[in-house]
């Protein structure tokens, strides 16, 4: 699908002006003593996020669920799990938020339900249910799978079901089955039940694997010249030609009736096709959740990442959308690693890196969200063995290595620094047991190291993670150049420092970040003399046109037009 070309004006929107908080319920706070987070547990923290500078939550998938991929599995979109609550106390919470002039975006799973939902129950009950063609069911092929495409969480993509002989399709986990958005019922299914969170006042929504809910026609084999059992079939179903239809559909049905902020997670889509997604006079969604720089993650060494090609990717972005779309400003979420552990430095200046990374991508054009814990410098955990593990893709690659002779030893070596379970161990709210975060027994193993790192030890030090956090909001919300200003990067070419510009309405502010650990020398003649709006040493130092940061050290600069 080729976009229209698109104007450069930008207008304001409340979402764009938002400061997003992800909470991952689980692991929030635990109001009831059972190792697991809960909706009340939330309303128990509603103050302290707005004392962050947070004013929308997003709020990951609570709905009833076998918890098979913690979740995302869901088998009743109009119910909560019990571990998290009930009905009432979700309204409770959105009743709570609107009081205090918050918003409350849902996770919304519309790729696959979970094989306990009654629409799949139904499907799989016989080839001539009036259900069967909302899931995606094929015979098998010489006494195998209908092809050779792997699973997102390893394994094939297709599972035999016994009672009719066929196979059904699953991206994800065996107990996620992908339904088939070709069937228009199932559609207005969907429809139907987001409109009813909507007319109970949710103010929008994160649309979970959408890019994924296309799959590449007639479903062929992928090509296998390792002669591998199964394939990666992302190229088969990541944003495939026909997905934007399905998109538009939606939206005319559901989103674009409402004054909300949707937030599609969009693996796949890249800067250029990013305009028919989220381009404003289409109407679509608000911004989407881009991976471009998520696999700089995944790289190992001694100089932890690769600045010249993130400056590349973020820019890209900046560019591509300014002025036709809008950008969701991240480095975490509850699927990647803890961000101060792969791109800072833990040891001597974990509290620099972790603010240095902040100050970095917080103040680009677009809506930062903040990953619950990122805002006090939570790091990867300590894993011991198989059972310090909960996350399905984790329990998926220890069977396979398992099967092919590795020991748990390696098998949790191999997992360590990527696991999923970095991102979820539980909120580290005091240096209390369990971190105050449940007065029982954890769901998933703390983090070792919370009675360094907690909110109640940051909250009393002026210079902790989480109070650069509340400045950084504080300064976003004052200073509306860093929300709507243009983006220009500096040093393009510097290996160890994220400079750009932002200007609007003729103010002007500076963002420099050092994000290596050592001294950096700089030349930006265009710096000096400017006022210093936030700094993440504890001594301000002198702004030169020729200058040397010192390791993370990172600088915020303001001129106000004249």
């Amino acid at each position: 699908m080729t976009h229209k070309s698109h104007s450069k004006k930008i207008n304001a929107r409340w979402w764009k002006e938002a400061v997003v908080y992800q909470v991952y319920p689980r692991s929030f706070k635990d109001s009831n003593g059972d190792g697991i987070g809960d909706l009340r547990g939330m309303i128990e923290k509603l103050d302290y996020l707005q004392d962050l500078g947070v004013n929308t939550v997003w709020l990951c998938p609570m709905f009833k669920s076998p918890q098979d991929d913690n979740g995302y599995d869901i088998s009743d979109y109009q119910d909560i799990h019990f571990e998290f609550g009930n009905m009432q106390d979700f309204d409770d919470l959105l009743k709570a938020m609107h009081a205090r002039g918050m918003k409350l975006l849902l996770d919304l799973v519309l790729n696959h339900t979970s094989d306990e939902h009654p629409w799949f129950i139904e499907s799989r009950s016989s080839r001539d249910n009036p259900k069967r063609d909302w899931y995606i069911w094929r015979d098998g092929k010489d006494g195998k799978e209908p092809n050779n495409w792997e699973s997102i969480f390893s394994g094939s993509t297709w599972k035999y079901d016994e009672t009719t002989k066929q196979y059904f399709l699953h991206v994800f986990s065996q107990r996620q089955p992908d339904v088939n958005w070709d069937n228009h019922d199932m559609r207005k299914a969907l429809y139907d039940m987001i409109n009813w969170w909507l007319d109970k006042g949710v103010d929008g929504f994160r649309i979970d694997a959408f890019t994924h809910t296309k799959k590449r026609d007639g479903y062929p084999d992928l090509p296998n010249p390792e002669g591998l059992q199964y394939v990666d079939s992302k190229p088969m179903h990541m944003n495939q030609p026909g997905v934007v239809d399905y998109l538009i559909d939606l939206c005319e049905h559901t989103f674009s009736k409402h004054d909300i902020m949707t937030v599609g997670e969009a693996n796949g889509v890249g800067p250029h096709d990013a305009p028919d997604w989220v381009a404003e006079e289409e109407k679509r969604l608000s911004m989407i959740i881009q991976f471009g720089h998520t696999k700089l993650w995944d790289t190992k060494g001694e100089d932890k990442f690769d600045l010249i090609e993130l400056k590349e990717i973020f820019t890209k972005w900046q560019k591509n959308l300014h002025g036709v779309g809008w950008n969701a400003l991240f480095v975490e979420n509850h699927d990647i690693p803890r961000v101060t552990s792969k791109w800072g430095d833990t040891g001597k200046y974990w509290r620099e890196s972790a603010t240095s990374i902040a100050a970095m991508y917080y103040l680009m054009q677009g809506t930062p969200f903040i990953y619950q814990g990122q805002e006090i410098g939570m790091t990867n955990t300590a894993f011991s063995g198989p059972e310090d593990f909960n996350d399905v893709a984790a329990k998926n690659h220890f069977a396979i290595r398992r099967e092919e002779g590795a020991s748990d030893a390696e098998i949790t070596k191999e997992l360590a620094a990527n696991s999923r379970d970095n991102a979820r161990t539980p909120m580290q709210w005091s240096a209390e047991a369990n971190a105050g975060f449940t007065t029982g027994k954890p769901w998933l193993k703390m983090n070792p190291n919370f009675p360094e790192i907690n909110v109640e030890v940051q909250k009393k030090d002026p210079n902790s993670v989480l109070n650069f956090y509340k400045r950084l909001a504080q300064i976003r919300k004052t200073h509306k150049v860093l929300i709507y200003g243009d983006y220009d990067l500096l040093l393009a070419d510097h290996p160890d420092v994220y400079a750009y510009k932002r200007e609007y309405n003729g103010n002007m502010a500076w963002i420099i970040c050092n994000l290596k650990g050592r001294d950096a020398a700089i030349s930006l003649p265009e710096i000096e003399n400017r006022e210093m709006l936030l700094h993440n040493y504890k001594d301000a130092p002198k702004v030169t046109g020729s200058m040397t940061l010192r390791p993370y050290e990172a600088i915020v600069l303001f001129q106000k037009h004249v």
